[in-house]
């Protein structure tokens, strides 16, 4: 007898994951963007990551038409740009600081790390699509990530021999 969704959703929630913003055009070339925490490298060589996305989500056909995407990784003081591209709609970049990268991709200004992907593969499983991009450009400014765990954000907090995860305001 398979799970419910939400058995599913609460096994899920034990597991912490960093917070990116998947970014794109759109067919009329307008920035496009997202929240994902399914994100994952899948090949060093060559250089290949994935994310997976929601049908359903406006940003959806964006990424298949345009054939290239940003993964932007939030640090530990940007929940606030979780927030804004976790809204469905809207003007998501209006006030927003960022700069064009390859394929003219909008990559978001202060994030911890940029991927630039060219799309090379896509997969239908379940009710998303899992979008594979090659990296074909890539920043760091480093720093510490924006965490998700439990339904909440988190923020790895630096100490003398190691890091620890404290909760952060909502």
């Amino acid at each position: 007898m398979p799970i419910s969704q939400e058995e599913f959703r609460t096994a899920l929630r034990h597991f912490a994951a960093g917070v990116t913003v998947v970014t794109t055009r759109d067919s009329s070339g307008q920035p496009s963007g997202l929240t994902a925490s399914a994100f994952t490298s899948v090949s060093l060589d060559p250089p290949l990551v994935l994310v997976c996305v929601d049908r359903t989500a406006v940003s959806h056909p964006a990424l298949e038409a345009h054939g290239w995407f940003a993964i932007n990784v939030l640090g530990r003081d940007q929940t606030h740009l979780s927030r804004r591209f976790a809204l469905s709609g809207g003007d998501k970049f209006g006030d927003l600081s960022f700069h064009e990268g390859l394929a003219r991709l909008p990559l978001l200004d202060g994030v911890l790390a940029t991927l630039e992907c060219r799309l090379v593969a896509r997969h239908e499983a379940g009710d998303h699509t899992i979008f594979v991009g090659q990296v074909e450009g890539a920043a760091a400014a480093g720093g510490h990530p924006l965490v998700y765990f439990q339904g909440d954000y988190h923020r790895l907090e630096p100490e003398r021999t190691g890091s620890r995860v404290t909760r952060e305001a909502s």
